[in-house]
């Protein structure tokens, strides 16, 4: 009996029947040839034998399997069991320090991939059904009525633990809904006598009548706060979330309806007594059984924020977290609907220098609907959808062309558009399934859940580590010298990759130094002009703009209208526009969100202690070498999430710090009533900015460089840190008591080869 074996039944949970295996001699070589007979002697207990039966045929089927991606589900959970095992392997006594190191280092394999996918798009264009025909679920999302409108983010997830389907509720805290109770109603009894033709007042009254009907009306915000009106969600109330647990889609859908939409104008509004919606953060649904959500979310957001802090800041992350953002549109209006192209200006900035957006899909809806044809015949009328089709792309490409700021975020390359049809795909009838090209976003969704790099990703690493504690045991005569000389080069390229790393970032702090220095400069001499076109809009009368102007100050200077016939006014993004345009090619290139170059030139990419050279100059040491070059590869791709979250932060400081600095004025702004207030906040704004602006731009650029400085030290400090601490515990040290693992490793380094796609042995990593 070999280790295999062994380890195979111990990690089966068959240990028991260890002995029974070695008394017949089954080792690696012969374990695949045993037949129902011989399994039954050796195994006589039904469980046990059943057990052992369907654990050797996933072995038996791994190298001949015709499914790549079940192929990797067994290596990747046959691994993971071997690392299992090999854990508890690792004795408490010996090396405390090399052992301790080992148990992170297997502890650190377990990765959580998760990419977003943002779905923007007006009330009617057809979003929910979208979702729902890209994952085969017609009746999950609500869909179909124009004057309902989705209102909170929905996140929409594989339920991974049961086959149930779940919605998960989370609300805003008590103290953020009585805040807001108190500035919704203060807003319409201070503004109850103005205009409301004039006034695009967010229908504030409209959120206040969903939760509490007309009581609302006669009521102060403490009233309104008593425990009575949350009878239903009594998680609101305790700070908790809401679970929703249902056998189908349409139960679900049913159910968290009033959690996510505004009343409507039919059957759906007499049938729900209460929406609570303007309590809801987020709601988290969850479908079971669907493998292309693994490690992916589709969230269908609100076109742009909101007005209540926490939700607008959750807003605003999820959308700089997007790797994917699919506008939706009806195909009819596709190239000249506002709306959409307002979202993909307004939010560009957050998608892509100040985001991780890779692409942009401009997805058409309604693609099969025509008018009426002289050629009713199939054949005839898909003709002339496909004619309709290419137009609209054609339109839609062009239209994009001409947004020279959005592509100062992002090149031609990252913009596709889609024309689909939600409701053929999902009658699956007259048209076919290609054609309405559904399929090619499940493609896409499939492709970012893909589970190849994590199951290489974590093959790389259980290779690395078992090829450390292998190498770790060796104390032939002559070794240690060997060792020296080894870790003598690997420091010396240490240092070196080190200084590549240093002088590409020091580039970087300088370019952007001068990019902000005359940002500066801009900023100065525009901001009144910016000002002046804030705060004297033409065309807009005085009346009708203070109701503007005070939700702004309220909203530390951010305006966000209900009507779409008004545009939304970020006045912090507005000052900071000139620091932004100034840095906006150079961000984008220095922190690429798309391609294979990475930051900084790709000098993180390329870092390197050069161990496939070293393996061949010191052979006796390979086994840890190819520890270092899995370790180097883990630290890289680490650095380089560390670099992709911080830069979002980098390049929001320009108007986090303006937003910081307009605070004062924000507040002392909303303070004024009565007559004379439209002057007294006008006034209020222009004096701050008179008297801060020499010092204001100067300091958003300050913090921007200081945060840059950070990052470069902190990337120098981990690289250095974790690769020098990884050579000292690699040839530094030598470990007899770690336990062998030939068998382990010769399994998981088959394992590796397979999934690289190269016979074993032939490639040093």
């Amino acid at each position: 009996m070999d280790d295999f074996v062994r380890n195979k039944l111990t990690e089966w949970g068959l240990s028991m029947w260890i002995k029974t295996f070695e008394d017949q001699c089954i080792d690696k070589r012969n374990i695949y040839c045993l037949d129902e007979h011989d399994i039954i002697n050796l195994i006589p207990k039904v469980g046990p034998r059943s057990t052992f039966k369907m654990k050797l045929k996933s072995l038996k089927v791994l190298p001949s399997t015709s499914d790549t991606s079940d192929k990797e589900k067994i290596i990747l959970s046959d691994v993971k069991n071997i690392m299992n095992f090999v854990d508890k392997k690792i004795p408490n006594q010996g090396n405390t320090k090399l052992n301790n190191f080992l148990r992170y280092k297997i502890c650190d394999l377990e990765t959580e991939k998760r990419e977003l996918v943002g779905v923007f798009g007006k009330t009617g264009a057809g979003k929910s059904s979208l979702i729902n025909a890209v994952i085969g679920e017609k009746n999950l999302l609500p869909s179909g009525s124009v004057s309902a409108c989705t209102t909170v983010m929905i996140k929409v997830e594989a339920n991974m633990l049961n086959s149930k389907y779940e919605a998960e509720i989370e609300f805003i805290t008590k103290e953020e809904w009585k805040d807001e109770l108190w500035s919704l109603l203060n807003f319409l009894r201070d503004n109850a006598d103005k205009d409301k033709e004039d006034d695009d007042d967010y229908h504030d009254d409209e959120k206040l009548s969903a939760v509490y009907g007309e009581e609302w009306k006669d009521k102060s915000p403490e009233n309104l706060m008593d425990d009575k009106y949350f009878r239903e969600i009594p998680e609101f109330l305790l700070s908790k979330r809401k679970i929703l647990t249902c056998e189908s889609a349409k139960e679900l859908s049913a159910k968290f309806v009033k959690f996510t939409r505004s009343d409507s104008k039919d059957e759906e509004r007499k049938k729900v007594k209460r929406w609570y919606w303007p309590l809801v953060k987020c709601v988290t649904v969850r479908v079971p059984g669907n493998d292309s959500l693994q490690h992916v979310t589709l969230v269908d957001l609100p076109g742009n924020g909101d007005r209540n802090k926490s939700r607008d800041k959750m807003w605003k992350g999820i959308v700089g977290s997007c790797s994917i953002v699919w506008i939706v549109t009806d195909i009819n209006r596709a190239a000249a609907e506002k709306e959409p192209w307002e979202i993909l200006k307004s939010a560009s900035s957050l998608m892509g220098n100040g985001g991780q957006c890779q692409e942009i899909h401009f997805i058409c809806t309604k693609s099969d609907l025509i008018e009426d044809s002289d050629d009713p015949s199939a054949a005839g009328v898909r003709a002339l959808i496909f004619k309709k089709n290419m137009q609209a792309k054609k339109e839609v490409s062009r239209e994009f062309s001409k947004l020279n700021k959005v592509k100062k975020h992002f090149s031609d390359d990252c913009f596709k558009v889609f024309t689909v049809s939600s409701k053929e795909f999902l009658k699956k009838k007259h048209l076919n399934p290609d054609e309405t090209e559904i399929p090619k976003l499940q493609e896409i969704l499939q492709n970012l859940n893909d589970c190849h790099s994590e199951t290489l990703n974590y093959v790389t690493g259980a290779y690395g580590i078992l090829s450390l504690m292998q190498g770790a045991k060796s104390r032939e005569r002559g070794c240690i010298n060997r060792k020296t000389n080894a870790c003598m080069d690997l420091e010396k390229n240490l240092r070196h990759e080190l200084d590549k790393v240093r002088e590409a970032m020091d580039e970087a702090h300088k370019a952007f130094e001068k990019c902000l220095s005359e940002g500066v400069e801009r900023s100065k001499s525009s901001c009144d002009q910016i000002l002046h076109s804030v705060l004297y809009p033409r065309g807009v009368k005085g009346g009708g703009f203070h109701m503007t102007l005070k939700c702004l100050v309220v909203n530390n200077g951010i305006y966000l209208p209900k009507k779409k016939k008004s545009k939304p006014i970020d006045l912090n993004v507005k000052l900071a526009s000139s620091l932004t345009d100034s840095i906006d090619e150079k961000f984008k290139k220095t922190f690429p969100n798309e391609g294979k170059c990475g930051p900084f030139n790709g000098v993180i990419n390329t870092f390197s202690l050069d161990t496939k050279m070293l393996i061949q100059k010191h052979k006796d040491v390979k086994l840890q070498l190819i520890f270092l070059r899995t370790e180097e590869n883990k630290i890289k791709a680490k650095l380089i999430k560390i670099i992709r979250e911080r830069k979002k932060t980098i390049y929001s400081s320009l108007m986090t710090t303006i937003e910081k600095t307009m605070q004062e004025c924000y507040i002392k702004a909303a303070e004024f009533r009565g007559p004379g207030t439209l002057k007294n906040m006008r006034d209020t704004i222009e004096k701050h900015i008179c008297d801060s602006k020499n010092t204001m731009f100067k300091q958003a650029k300050d913090v921007m460089l200081s945060k840059l400085r950070h990052l470069k030290e902190e990337i120098l400090q981990t690289l250095e840190e974790t690769m020098q601490k990884s050579i000292d515990l690699s040839l530094k040290i030598d470990a007899v008591s770690i336990p062998d693992v030939t068998a382990e490793l010769e399994m998981v380094k088959k394992y590796y080869h397979e999934l690289r796609g190269s016979p074993d042995g032939q490639t040093q990593m």
